[in-house]
């Protein structure tokens, strides 16, 4: 398969170090019992550790008494409710370009102005350090638009093919780093590209995987998680990807108690 953007080559070494035991752990994935027709425990997981990630300070156990009718401040709760609203509307509908736009609307409403929300940034992007040391340099807006068809088009391909577990884990986690590398919005690239990876594993595997806690996961990890994405470099247009093999490696980790 030959693909536009994500790079398929160290997926042999991936496979030779893939986890004992993921592959049957995954399959023993269950919902939760707290679980019900109004209510998603693993939604809320996903929710609240993808935006701690990105420093938000609210605690899982918050989360759920709030969606379960117990008021809070509504600062303290609505950016989560935007990212559960964007995973719920994830689970309803297909991988693609017209429906991750929408999915990014969702999860900023309260992060970026309307105008911007779904829509590629036309501005340079920096990441930066607290102390204001610039840590990675995005892609150039002007090419943001190409880069984004480049990736649908390899999860087109991907969803077409006939991919093994191991495989689909692999690039689940491309498609995440990927799209982080690329910044293409003004915020919420973070909580879009962690969303994007389970949407893909879903879309290949079924509805075990959102019960998937990979977004605590790399909040546990969050020192390594970024450790890893620094690895590849810091301009977008001298990136290794030949340095992602441990960033690849923690998706399938999450599994492994």
């Amino acid at each position: 398969m030959e693909l536009n953007i994500i790079q398929s080559s160290l997926l042999p070494g991936f496979l030779s170090v893939f986890p004992k035991g993921a592959r049957e752990a995954f399959y023993k994935l269950e919902d939760s019992e707290l679980s019900n027709p109004g209510f998603s425990f693993y939604r809320s997981v996903a929710s609240v550790y993808s935006s701690k990630i990105e420093g938000e300070d609210i605690e899982l156990d918050s989360f759920i008494k709030h969606r379960n009718g117990i008021p809070f401040q509504s600062d303290y709760t609505r950016k989560i409710d935007d990212l559960y609203d964007a995973y719920q509307y994830a689970q309803g509908h297909t991988l693609c370009e017209a429906h991750v736009k929408t999915a990014n609307e969702r999860l900023s409403r309260h992060l970026l102005a309307a105008a911007w929300q779904g829509n590629y940034r036309t501005q340079n992007m920096y990441v930066t350090t607290e102390d204001g040391r610039i840590e990675y340099v995005a892609a150039p807006p002007g090419i943001v638009g190409l880069e984004m068809e480049k990736l649908y088009a390899d999860v087109s391909m991907l969803m077409d093919g006939s991919l093994s577990l191991e495989e689909i884990f692999f690039y689940a986690s491309m498609i995440h780093l990927v799209l982080v590398k690329i910044h293409p919005w003004n915020d919420g690239n973070g909580r879009c590209a962690r969303l994007l990876e389970k949407w893909f594993l879903a879309e290949k595997l079924g509805e075990k995987s959102w019960f998937l806690q990979s977004e605590r996961m790399y909040y546990n990890r969050h020192v390594e998680y970024y450790q890893n994405l620094r690895r590849l470099g810091i301009e977008y247009g001298e990136l290794d990807f030949n340095q992602a093999l441990p960033f690849c490696l923690m998706l399938p980790s999450c599994l492994i108690p």
